[in-house]
């Protein structure tokens, strides 16, 4: 009877400390509020297309140069500190905002959104195995990349509604979505603050170059490269998917754009099928079986012309992608569990790969004088991932 109390307890204490962790996954979900934004900001202010575009650049740039910095900083100050001063930094910088829209102040706003982000990309998604055992890792990564799509979701539902409700909204309009989403990150700091995550610390606090270094491993390389592929592969298709509609079947873009809210439906989709799977299925079968749909999809989406071919295409690129990056950063963590933080900086930064992607599928393109190009670049990255299969561990 005492064991039974004792497993009881233990349970709710383990979901007391998961809870505010999967609402911090939703805070992360935050920074794709940028591509919704970026469109308004660009009618409001009438700015040509270089101007709108140089808020969702920012994003991936800061990411390079935060994410290894917050590695290290982990080392020092502890994973749940970190988390913390990212939802500091992301609150901010949707408070900004609500007083000010000039093109300076959401330059500002956009710019602490994506540090915010890559500093809680880094720091939490190992703050996790510090309440999960390495086994089902993989499973509560993917779950919590769905909680982090349902805040993707609600943006664009958000800044809609306020569009159209003005005198609902204290005339903020769309910007409404921003004090919605900064009153849930004040309560994100406010839930993992007061719960309390015993953390190993550290054995020493690693430089730079120590952090890089790092990259000399074989199968953490592997995993960096593999990250970028990821990321590559989802920014690409959601750029390229209109494109494709529009080149064979003369869809407007008003109607094109629909591939992109299929692929994050089948994406969002994923995730949550993903971690209940995860549980039961090794990873490097169902990782096997997600790189097989999106090869399947390449080759639809190169050789065919049909409406419905290539939205089944598209469908399952977003269902096979959504569990890659969960797997290969769990892969990735559990390589190394003496330097975890250094590891998460690691392959955040591999998030890159989602501006290198889009300007070879850009190249290519016009090399071929059309989206088989772009399509030809995604097949590269998922024929890396194929390949990657065979070193990921069969438990």
């Amino acid at each position: 009877m005492e064991n039974s109390q004792t497993l009881t307890m233990s349970r709710k204490s383990a979901a007391m400390q998961i809870l505010p962790v999967m609402l911090c996954f939703f805070a992360m979900g935050f920074v794709d509020l940028v591509g919704t934004a970026s469109n308004y900001v660009q009618q409001d202010l009438g700015l040509t297309d270089s101007q709108a575009n140089l808020f969702p650049s920012l994003v991936f740039f800061w990411f390079l140069i935060f994410s290894v910095p917050t590695g290290m900083l982990m080392n020092k100050i502890g994973r749940k500190r970190t988390v913390l001063i990212s939802l500091v930094v992301t609150a901010l910088s949707l408070i900004i905002p609500i007083f000010g829209e000039g093109y300076y102040a959401m330059l500002a706003a956009f710019s602490l959104l994506g540090i915010g982000n890559a500093l809680m990309q880094t720091s939490l998604n190992p703050l996790v195995s510090n309440l999960i055992a390495p086994s089902k890792l993989a499973s509560t990564l993917t779950f919590g990349q769905f909680v982090k799509a349902i805040a993707s979701f609600l943006a664009p539902i958000l800044a809609a509604w306020g569009a159209t409700s003005a005198s609902l909204t204290f005339g903020l309009g769309w910007r409404v979505l921003f004090p919605i989403y900064a009153v849930v990150s004040v309560l994100s700091i406010a839930m993992l603050g007061a719960t309390p995550i015993e953390e190993k610390a550290a054995d020493k606090a690693s430089g730079f170059g120590e952090c890089l270094k790092l990259l000399g491993r074989p199968f953490i390389l592997l995993c960096f490269i593999g990250i970028m592929c990821h990321v590559g592969i989802d920014v690409g298709t959601n750029t390229t998917a209109p494109k494709i509609l529009i080149e064979r079947l003369n869809l407007p873009l008003s109607e094109a754009g629909f591939a992109t809210g299929l692929y994050f439906i089948f994406r969002t989709a994923g995730c949550l099928t993903g971690a209940i799977i995860l549980r039961v299925v090794a990873p490097r079968i169902f990782f096997a079986l997600s790189v097989l749909m999106m090869l399947a999809a390449m080759g639809i989406l190169l050789f065919c012309n049909s409406l419905e071919l290539i939205y089944t295409g598209i469908a399952l690129i977003g269902f096979g992608n959504s569990n890659i990056f969960s797997i290969i950063f769990a892969q990735a963590l559990n390589n190394s569990p003496k330097e975890q933080n250094e590891v998460s900086g690691l392959m955040i930064m591999g998030l890159f790969g989602g501006t290198i992607f889009p300007l070879a599928m850009g190249y290519a393109s016009d090399f071929l004088g059309g989206q088989h190009g772009a399509v030809a670049v995604m097949a590269i990255g998922v024929i890396y991932l194929m390949l990657y299969t065979l070193k990921i561990k069969k438990s």
